[in-house]
């Protein structure tokens, strides 16, 4: 177990490192499953991600660093374990487009107030629904 997350985040220092160092216009971050729990402080640093892909991991807590990404139009967080969505920080975020939070145990709070709050595509599941068991 301790092997397979060493080698998770070596895995998300690579693809951190390459994306800081690629300087592309059209900046995406794929870190879909690798049993990731939270992101590092240095995603903060990220200014022009425009994209990031989350899904399959282990997230429990919504990564609040993405909050502070102002140019991030697209979030996904797929086939996490998220019960708690900051809802008011992503209502401020202007180039925000897409949030994915299918098959996330999201509680009640979150489904309420999203929809007033939020003006980009929120992707949630029905409540109850269940992933897929993975392979």
């Amino acid at each position: 177990m301790l092997k397979k997350m060493g080698e998770a985040v070596a895995r998300v220092a690579r693809k951190v490192n390459e994306t800081v160092e690629s300087g592309s216009d059209t900046l995406e971050l794929r870190l879909e499953g690798n049993y990731l729990h939270h992101l590092p402080d240095e995603v903060r640093t990220l200014l022009h991600l425009q994209a990031i892909d989350l899904s399959r991991n282990k997230f429990r807590d919504f990564p609040e660093q993405l909050t502070a990404l102002q140019a991030l139009e697209t979030i996904n967080l797929e086939e996490n374990e998220i019960i708690d969505v900051p809802v008011e920080k992503l209502a401020t975020m202007e180039s925000l487009k897409s949030v994915n939070l299918k098959f996330n145990p999201l509680n009640a709070e979150v489904r309420v107030i999203a929809r007033p709050l939020i003006k980009f595509d929120l992707l949630m599941s029905p409540e109850g629904a269940q992933a897929a068991p993975r392979p």
